[in-house]
């Protein structure tokens, strides 16, 4: 009964979101790949990701092409991102390849900007995403690539390359959160002065 209908649920959605939960379904089997780290492993991982990361442009293009943008996949969409990226940032602090303390930032933050849209839904403010969050994305799929390849090659020290990167999509990460409490509380101050006392 279950089965059927989440099978009739899959198969009444968009394409839009079915490629967002295939963002998803990736999360799992790119952790399992580098939890045994070797270069085949580390180098599909890779590939998968990097397939993931696509799709998080595709399935944006599509829902905006198709006329298909639902309420499910703007939830939907933005919770791929984070699991996706969040949970190979936690196990790579297992397996000792980034710092711990820039994943907590990094997750605090993500934790904290859907904390503040909550509050400002519920106030009446929309916080939109930016082209800071964008950028703060992007640089970190550009920071996971060489750090999910790990291992040197041609002399090319991936790992280096990916922290620097991660160090960037760092401070992307805090400026861009702080940016979305700067735009609240300036919105918050605006609908005061417009309420009639």
């Amino acid at each position: 009964m279950f089965l059927s209908e989440l099978t009739s649920f899959f198969k009444n959605m968009g394409w839009a979101n079915r490629i967002t939960l295939m963002r998803i379904g990736a999360v799992l089997p790119i952790l399992a790949l580098i939890h045994f780290p070797s270069v085949w492993t580390c180098w599909a991982a890779m590939f998968l990701f990097l397939a993931a990361a696509i799709t998080d442009f595709l399935d944006g293009y599509i829902a905006r092409r198709e006329k298909q943008v639902t309420n499910f996949g703007k939830f939907l969409d933005p919770l791929a991102d984070k699991l996706l990226i969040c949970s190979i940032l936690i196990e790579m602090v297992g397996l000792r390849w980034v710092p711990a303390w820039v994943v907590i930032i990094v997750i605090m933050r993500e934790l904290a900007v859907t904390g503040l849209r909550a509050v400002a839904a519920d106030k009446g403010i929309v916080i939109a995403a930016d082209w800071y969050g964008k950028w703060k994305t992007v640089m970190q799929i550009v920071a996971l690539v060489p750090l999910l390849i790990h291992f040197p090659l041609l002399g090319i020290p991936f790992h280096l390359l990916g922290s620097i990167f991660l160090y960037v999509a760092l401070l992307l990460t805090i400026f861009s959160g702080a940016n979305y409490f700067y735009v609240f509380y300036r919105d918050w101050r605006s609908n005061l002065s417009e309420t009639p006392s």
